[in-house]
Protein backbone atom coordinates (compact mmCIF):
# COMPACT_ATOMS: atom_id res chain seq x y z
CA UNK A 1 0.00 0.00 0.00
CA UNK A 2 2.65 2.35 1.00
CA UNK A 3 4.49 1.64 -2.71
CA UNK A 4 1.36 2.49 -4.51
CA UNK A 5 1.51 5.57 -2.44
CA UNK A 6 4.60 6.59 -3.26
CA UNK A 7 4.47 5.60 -6.85
CA UNK A 8 1.00 7.73 -7.23
CA UNK A 9 2.74 10.53 -5.52
CA UNK A 10 5.76 10.67 -7.42
CA UNK A 11 3.47 10.75 -10.87
CA UNK A 12 1.68 13.62 -9.88
CA UNK A 13 4.54 15.09 -9.28
CA UNK A 14 6.03 14.75 -13.01
CA UNK A 15 3.01 15.69 -14.24
CA UNK A 16 3.15 19.02 -12.34
CA UNK A 17 6.90 19.04 -12.94
CA UNK A 18 5.96 18.62 -16.55
CA UNK A 19 3.29 21.06 -16.99
CA UNK A 20 5.67 23.83 -15.12
CA UNK A 21 8.43 23.50 -17.62
CA UNK A 22 5.93 23.47 -20.64
CA UNK A 23 4.52 26.68 -19.49
CA UNK A 24 8.23 28.00 -18.63
CA UNK A 25 8.99 27.35 -22.40
CA UNK A 26 6.17 28.53 -23.41
CA UNK A 27 6.36 32.27 -21.63
CA UNK A 28 10.09 32.14 -22.72
CA UNK A 29 8.79 31.53 -26.46
CA UNK A 30 5.99 34.62 -26.78
CA UNK A 31 7.13 37.13 -23.85
CA UNK A 32 9.30 38.86 -26.54
CA UNK A 33 5.65 39.30 -28.64
CA UNK A 34 4.03 39.93 -25.72
CA UNK A 35 6.00 42.40 -24.17
CA UNK A 36 5.38 44.69 -27.35
CA UNK A 37 1.85 45.06 -27.43
CA UNK A 38 1.80 47.54 -24.89
CA UNK A 39 4.64 49.99 -26.69
CA UNK A 40 1.38 49.99 -29.36
CA UNK A 41 0.00 52.29 -27.49
CA UNK A 42 2.91 54.49 -26.18
CA UNK A 43 2.05 58.22 -26.25
CA UNK A 44 6.09 58.23 -27.52
CA UNK A 45 6.60 58.53 -31.27
CA UNK A 46 9.59 55.97 -30.43
CA UNK A 47 10.54 52.48 -28.41
CA UNK A 48 11.08 53.09 -24.29
CA UNK A 49 10.06 51.41 -21.52
CA UNK A 50 8.23 53.15 -19.38
CA UNK A 51 6.00 54.81 -21.45
CA UNK A 52 5.71 58.23 -20.38
CA UNK A 53 1.57 57.74 -21.47
CA UNK A 54 -0.94 56.00 -23.31
CA UNK A 55 -2.58 56.83 -26.67
CA UNK A 56 -4.53 55.32 -29.62
CA UNK A 57 -2.65 57.37 -31.81
CA UNK A 58 -0.73 54.66 -33.85
CA UNK A 59 -4.00 52.67 -34.33
CA UNK A 60 -5.42 55.50 -35.94
CA UNK A 61 -2.96 55.77 -38.02
CA UNK A 62 -2.96 52.37 -38.90
CA UNK A 63 -6.43 52.51 -39.75
CA UNK A 64 -7.13 55.62 -41.06
CA UNK A 65 -3.62 56.57 -43.18
CA UNK A 66 -4.21 55.72 -47.21
CA UNK A 67 -0.50 54.11 -47.28
CA UNK A 68 -1.60 51.25 -44.89
CA UNK A 69 -5.02 50.73 -45.50
CA UNK A 70 -3.67 49.88 -49.39
CA UNK A 71 -1.59 47.58 -48.12
CA UNK A 72 -4.05 46.19 -45.78
CA UNK A 73 -6.12 46.00 -48.71
CA UNK A 74 -3.78 44.20 -51.12
CA UNK A 75 -2.91 41.80 -48.57
CA UNK A 76 -6.42 40.56 -47.90
CA UNK A 77 -7.25 40.72 -51.67
CA UNK A 78 -4.21 38.71 -52.88
CA UNK A 79 -4.59 36.05 -49.66
CA UNK A 80 -8.39 35.59 -50.66
CA UNK A 81 -7.91 34.33 -54.09
CA UNK A 82 -4.66 32.69 -52.66
CA UNK A 83 -6.50 30.91 -49.95
CA UNK A 84 -9.28 29.84 -52.92
CA UNK A 85 -7.08 28.14 -55.05
CA UNK A 86 -4.71 26.81 -52.85
CA UNK A 87 -7.95 25.02 -51.46
CA UNK A 88 -9.03 23.58 -54.56
CA UNK A 89 -5.76 22.48 -55.77
CA UNK A 90 -4.75 20.84 -52.35
CA UNK A 91 -8.04 19.16 -51.50
CA UNK A 92 -7.96 17.40 -55.13
CA UNK A 93 -4.46 16.81 -54.56
CA UNK A 94 -5.21 15.13 -50.87
CA UNK A 95 -8.09 13.09 -52.44
CA UNK A 96 -5.37 11.69 -55.28
CA UNK A 97 -3.08 10.51 -52.56
CA UNK A 98 -5.78 8.72 -50.30
CA UNK A 99 -6.51 6.27 -53.32
CA UNK A 100 -5.58 3.10 -52.37
CA UNK A 101 -3.67 2.21 -55.35
CA UNK A 102 -2.19 5.32 -56.12
CA UNK A 103 1.52 4.91 -57.03
CA UNK A 104 4.29 6.56 -56.36
CA UNK A 105 2.08 8.15 -52.80
CA UNK A 106 5.54 9.31 -50.89
CA UNK A 107 7.44 11.11 -53.98
CA UNK A 108 4.77 12.85 -54.89
CA UNK A 109 3.47 13.74 -51.54
CA UNK A 110 7.64 15.03 -51.20
CA UNK A 111 7.37 17.05 -54.10
CA UNK A 112 4.09 18.69 -52.74
CA UNK A 113 5.15 19.76 -49.52
CA UNK A 114 8.33 20.81 -50.63
CA UNK A 115 7.71 24.97 -50.69
CA UNK A 116 7.40 24.12 -47.06
CA UNK A 117 10.99 22.25 -46.89
CA UNK A 118 13.01 24.42 -49.47
CA UNK A 119 14.25 27.64 -47.89
CA UNK A 120 12.19 30.53 -48.81
CA UNK A 121 14.83 32.72 -50.27
CA UNK A 122 15.88 30.30 -52.73
CA UNK A 123 12.51 29.89 -53.69
CA UNK A 124 11.90 33.71 -54.16
CA UNK A 125 15.15 33.87 -56.35
CA UNK A 126 13.69 30.86 -58.29
CA UNK A 127 10.44 32.36 -59.08
CA UNK A 128 11.97 36.22 -59.92
CA UNK A 129 14.36 34.26 -62.34
CA UNK A 130 10.85 32.39 -63.94
CA UNK A 131 8.59 35.35 -64.10
CA UNK A 132 11.22 37.49 -65.72
CA UNK A 133 11.39 35.04 -68.65
CA UNK A 134 7.72 35.20 -68.85
CA UNK A 135 6.99 38.06 -68.02
CA UNK A 136 5.05 38.17 -64.83
CA UNK A 137 7.08 40.57 -62.52
CA UNK A 138 5.16 43.48 -60.73
CA UNK A 139 1.67 41.82 -61.17
CA UNK A 140 -1.12 40.35 -59.08
CA UNK A 141 -1.32 37.31 -61.55
CA UNK A 142 2.48 36.32 -60.56
CA UNK A 143 2.14 37.14 -56.37
CA UNK A 144 -0.90 35.17 -56.16
CA UNK A 145 0.19 32.13 -58.28
CA UNK A 146 3.83 32.62 -55.85
CA UNK A 147 1.77 32.52 -52.75
CA UNK A 148 -0.64 29.58 -54.17
CA UNK A 149 2.66 27.18 -54.26
CA UNK A 150 3.62 28.30 -50.78
CA UNK A 151 0.29 28.09 -49.70
CA UNK A 152 -1.12 24.81 -51.03
CA UNK A 153 1.15 22.12 -49.17
CA UNK A 154 -0.93 23.44 -46.08
CA UNK A 155 -4.19 22.09 -47.34
CA UNK A 156 -3.11 19.08 -48.89
CA UNK A 157 -1.36 18.06 -45.06
CA UNK A 158 -4.73 18.98 -43.42
CA UNK A 159 -6.50 17.44 -45.69
CA UNK A 160 -4.52 14.45 -46.11
CA UNK A 161 -4.69 14.19 -42.06
CA UNK A 162 -8.63 14.23 -42.27
CA UNK A 163 -8.65 11.38 -44.94
CA UNK A 164 -6.38 8.99 -42.73
CA UNK A 165 -9.76 8.34 -40.41
CA UNK A 166 -11.86 8.32 -43.58
CA UNK A 167 -14.38 5.67 -43.98
CA UNK A 168 -14.02 4.95 -47.93
CA UNK A 169 -16.71 2.10 -47.47
CA UNK A 170 -19.39 4.79 -46.92
CA UNK A 171 -18.05 6.03 -50.70
CA UNK A 172 -18.26 2.67 -52.02
CA UNK A 173 -21.79 1.80 -50.70
CA UNK A 174 -23.19 5.49 -51.98
CA UNK A 175 -21.62 4.18 -55.13
CA UNK A 176 -23.03 1.21 -54.87
CA UNK A 177 -26.58 2.77 -53.86
CA UNK A 178 -26.74 3.86 -57.45
CA UNK A 179 -25.23 7.73 -56.53
CA UNK A 180 -23.22 9.33 -59.08
CA UNK A 181 -19.32 9.98 -58.05
CA UNK A 182 -20.22 14.14 -58.36
CA UNK A 183 -23.02 13.54 -55.43
CA UNK A 184 -20.87 10.90 -53.51
CA UNK A 185 -18.15 13.61 -52.90
CA UNK A 186 -20.59 16.25 -52.15
CA UNK A 187 -23.24 14.18 -50.06
CA UNK A 188 -20.69 12.28 -48.82
CA UNK A 189 -17.04 12.52 -49.10
CA UNK A 190 -17.31 16.42 -48.83
CA UNK A 191 -18.94 16.67 -45.20
CA UNK A 192 -16.78 14.63 -43.02
CA UNK A 193 -13.36 16.41 -44.99
CA UNK A 194 -14.73 19.73 -44.39
CA UNK A 195 -13.10 20.50 -41.48
CA UNK A 196 -9.74 19.56 -42.64
CA UNK A 197 -10.57 21.67 -45.63
CA UNK A 198 -11.40 24.89 -43.79
CA UNK A 199 -8.42 24.53 -41.77
CA UNK A 200 -6.13 23.99 -44.71
CA UNK A 201 -7.47 26.95 -45.79
CA UNK A 202 -6.71 29.28 -42.20
CA UNK A 203 -3.59 27.92 -42.60
CA UNK A 204 -3.12 29.29 -46.52
CA UNK A 205 -5.06 32.51 -45.85
CA UNK A 206 -2.41 32.91 -43.10
CA UNK A 207 0.70 31.85 -45.03
CA UNK A 208 -0.44 34.51 -47.89
CA UNK A 209 -1.14 37.13 -45.67
CA UNK A 210 2.26 36.53 -43.44
CA UNK A 211 4.80 36.38 -46.63
CA UNK A 212 7.43 38.91 -47.00
CA UNK A 213 10.31 37.47 -49.06
CA UNK A 214 8.27 36.31 -52.06
CA UNK A 215 6.52 39.53 -52.15
CA UNK A 216 9.88 42.11 -51.93
CA UNK A 217 11.28 39.53 -55.39
CA UNK A 218 8.19 39.83 -56.97
CA UNK A 219 5.88 42.78 -56.53
CA UNK A 220 5.96 46.34 -57.21
CA UNK A 221 4.80 48.92 -55.23
CA UNK A 222 1.39 48.88 -56.50
CA UNK A 223 1.08 45.34 -55.20
CA UNK A 224 2.96 46.28 -51.83
CA UNK A 225 0.93 44.13 -48.92
CA UNK A 226 0.88 44.79 -45.20
CA UNK A 227 4.67 42.87 -44.23
CA UNK A 228 6.19 44.39 -47.22
CA UNK A 229 5.23 48.02 -45.58
CA UNK A 230 6.06 46.82 -42.07
CA UNK A 231 9.60 44.84 -43.51
CA UNK A 232 9.86 48.64 -44.99
CA UNK A 233 9.45 50.65 -42.11
CA UNK A 234 11.31 49.06 -40.02
CA UNK A 235 14.81 49.26 -42.06
CA UNK A 236 13.57 53.26 -43.03
CA UNK A 237 12.08 54.70 -40.01
CA UNK A 238 10.99 53.47 -36.78
CA UNK A 239 7.29 54.33 -36.12
CA UNK A 240 5.28 52.71 -33.48
CA UNK A 241 2.58 52.32 -36.52
CA UNK A 242 4.01 49.15 -36.96
CA UNK A 243 3.92 47.37 -33.58
CA UNK A 244 0.49 48.64 -34.01
CA UNK A 245 -0.22 46.64 -36.93
CA UNK A 246 1.53 43.71 -35.60
CA UNK A 247 -0.41 43.73 -32.73
CA UNK A 248 -3.18 43.42 -34.64
CA UNK A 249 -1.96 40.61 -36.89
CA UNK A 250 -1.03 38.77 -33.83
CA UNK A 251 -5.21 39.05 -32.36
CA UNK A 252 -6.47 38.04 -36.12
CA UNK A 253 -3.94 35.03 -35.70
CA UNK A 254 -4.95 34.00 -32.76
CA UNK A 255 -8.16 34.37 -33.84
CA UNK A 256 -7.41 32.36 -36.12
CA UNK A 257 -5.47 29.52 -34.92
CA UNK A 258 -8.61 29.17 -31.98
CA UNK A 259 -10.63 28.53 -34.79
CA UNK A 260 -8.45 25.54 -36.33
CA UNK A 261 -8.45 24.02 -32.74
CA UNK A 262 -12.20 23.99 -32.74
CA UNK A 263 -12.61 22.87 -35.96
CA UNK A 264 -9.82 20.12 -35.72
CA UNK A 265 -12.21 19.34 -32.37
CA UNK A 266 -14.69 18.99 -34.47
CA UNK A 267 -13.36 17.05 -37.18
CA UNK A 268 -12.25 13.98 -34.49
CA UNK A 269 -15.66 13.73 -33.08
CA UNK A 270 -17.50 13.73 -36.48
CA UNK A 271 -14.49 11.04 -37.23
CA UNK A 272 -15.52 8.90 -33.96
CA UNK A 273 -11.96 10.16 -32.51
CA UNK A 274 -11.58 10.30 -28.98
Amino acid sequence: MATFAYASLTEKSWYYLHRLICGAVLLFLIAPILVIIPLSFNSAPFFTYPMPGLSLRWYHEFFLTDSWQRALYNSIFVAVLVTLLSTVLGTLAALGLSRPNFPWRAAVMSLLISPMIVPVVITAVAVYFFYANIGLLNSYTGLILAHTMGATPFVVIAVTATLMGFDHSLSRAAAGLGAPPITVFFKVILPLILPGMVSGALFAFLASFDEVVIALFVASPEQRTLPMVMFSGLREQYSPTIIAAASVLMLFSILVLTTIELLRRRSERLRGIT
